[in-house]
């Protein structure tokens, strides 16, 4: 089990040092990483944003639940996912990287949503 951890942080680590290459202290790798997610998290508020703005009211409280349901989850799972590296300054860089990938992954599914034409019976803005 333990090898597994160590594997996984150096993995963490090996990522996190491809993405922030000029980061060389800690401090600056945390900074990195927290700046990373935060702009992962802009460009999905903006696609969301979006999103929303072609639903009609009555569709708008539907997107808002899952929205609201999927930033508990991704919470709660990057919490778990980093929680092997607990007091240790690695954790930080593996929370963000978690939250990072989560929040880019829900982004690229919103996109889809918005991609949809009308008449698509998947499309959930087809009742519009």
């Amino acid at each position: 089990m333990k090898k597994i951890l160590i594997i996984s942080i150096l993995s963490a680590v090996f990522a996190t040092a491809h993405e922030c290459g000029d980061a060389e202290i800690q401090a600056d790798l945390n900074a990195c990483m927290t700046a990373e997610y935060e702009n992962a998290d802009k460009a999905l508020n903006a696609v969301y944003s979006s999103y929303r703005a072609v639903l009609n009211n009555s569709q708008k409280a539907t997107p808002k639940n899952a929205q609201a349901a999927w930033i508990e989850y991704k919470d709660l799972s990057c919490s778990f996912e980093s929680s092997a590296a607990e007091g240790e300054s690695i954790r930080l860089i593996i929370f963000n990287q978690c939250l990072t990938k989560k929040t880019k992954i829900r982004t690229e599914e919103i996109k889809e949503l918005l991609s949809y034409r009308e008449g698509d019976l998947a499309c959930p803005m087809s009742g519009k």
